[in-house]
């Protein structure tokens, strides 16, 4: 299996909402995203969904700041789609 087939059955959540988030991400800014954009956007996608969620709904703390940035852009990534 590829990396990018991996990734897109990682972006397959127990929650629609997640689905629509992550598999944007994945097919329109995964490729051109900085590696160190890469690794974080792989970084949650091991995360539980309720905690991924949480984050996205801005109701859990980050307490990393680039990955505060990435969810930022996934926030902003779903508010204009």
């Amino acid at each position: 299996m590829s990396e990018l087939s991996r990734l897109r059955w990682l972006c397959r959540r127990g929650m629609k909402e997640l689905d629509v988030v992550m598999s944007g991400y994945l097919e329109r800014y995964y490729a051109s995203a900085a590696r160190e954009d890469q690794a974080l956007f792989r970084e949650l996608l091991e995360l539980p969904d309720p905690e991924l969620y949480g984050m996205l709904l801005g109701r859990s703390e980050i307490d990393d700041s680039e990955l505060e940035s990435l969810i930022r852009f996934l926030r902003g990534m779903s508010k204009s789609h």
